[in-house]
């Protein structure tokens, strides 16, 4: 049974966390045929925004430039880490690849939305339909 505060409110049951308490994001990456898939687990903000941002370089850098990032499993996405989307794309767009999103969570999509976003990235409502724009 959960002890109670002075106030009557149970205390919060503590829960094993999937992912380190410093990062609180994992990013992988993978090769899918031409396409390279970096999908995107946790939340993303200042903390380790650069994270994200130096996974996607090192893919552009390694000449991977038909990216599908998998937003599918982000609860949150702060401006920094929406600074370093735009960073990689610029980046790949240079190198005459694309940057494309697959199935963005709720949140993001609606951060992504209200920063203007949506109207500069191809968002895919799957990874399958994603990596297939390819």
């Amino acid at each position: 049974m959960n002890e109670r505060s002075k106030y009557g409110i149970p205390h919060p049951v503590e829960t094993a966390c999937p992912l380190p308490l410093n990062s609180m994001v994992d990013i992988r990456v993978s090769e899918l045929e031409q396409v390279t898939l970096v999908e995107v687990i946790g939340r993303v903000d200042s903390l380790n925004a650069d994270e994200l941002g130096t996974s996607l370089s090192n893919a552009i850098d390694e000449g991977n430039t038909n990216i599908v990032l998998d937003l599918s499993q982000v609860s949150y996405m702060s401006s920094a880490g929406l600074r370093e989307l735009v960073s990689a794309f610029k980046k790949v767009r240079r190198v005459s690849g694309d940057l494309r999103i697959a199935q963005p969570s709720t949140r993001v999509q609606e951060v992504l939305e209200m920063a203007g976003l949506d109207t500069i990235f191809q968002i895919f409502p799957t990874q399958t339909d994603a990596v297939g724009s390819y």
